[in-house]
């Protein structure tokens, strides 16, 4: 899914075409719409999944 963004990303150079910028949108960073804090701990928690999945060797 990265490359597949970030590819025509670079194909079409529209502003806010990167993957970076498609998540600031869908988890609310750069603004506060209704349910932020929820998007924003879903994205904490993943990304704290993630990390113990990846530093762990599969464990968590």
């Amino acid at each position: 899914m990265f490359f597949v963004i970030e590819f025509s990303a670079l194909f079409t150079k529209r502003p806010e075409d990167t993957l970076s910028q498609h998540i600031w949108r869908w988890f609310s960073i750069k603004d506060k719409s209704p349910g932020y804090r929820y998007r924003r701990f879903a994205l904490l928690a993943g990304l704290v999944w993630l990390v113990a999945h990846l530093l762990t060797g599969g464990w968590v």
